[in-house]
């Protein structure tokens, strides 16, 4: 994955070698050429490439905040009837009866 950046950084770097050592170049120039044809190409690619991995990691880390929350706040497992800490409440609603 990395392979590209750095061929491509060494390329910027003798482009802008070239540029200091020629006689009518300079070395402000040089190094202009190296960060705008080196390294900003080069971190736009590599954030561009690290996009997915940076999406998974984050929903991994959801996933996980997610499943540590819902640890947290489920009851202990128990025999016990009504160990759940719930309130009773009745499984079907009374009705009225029409008069």
């Amino acid at each position: 994955m990395y392979l590209v950046p750095i061929a491509w950084l060494y390329v910027a770097l003798m482009m802008a070698v070239a540029e200091a050592t020629n006689p009518i170049g300079t070395v402000f120039g040089a190094l202009v050429t190296f960060v705008f044809y080196g390294l900003a190409p080069a971190a736009l690619s590599l954030y561009l490439i690290g996009t997915p991995g940076r999406r998974r990691a984050a929903k991994a880390r959801e996933a996980a905040q997610l499943a540590r929350q819902r640890a947290a706040a489920a009851p202990a497992a128990s025999n016990e009837p009504d160990a759940g800490g719930q309130a009773a409440t009745d499984v079907v609603a009374p009705v009225r009866e029409k008069a």
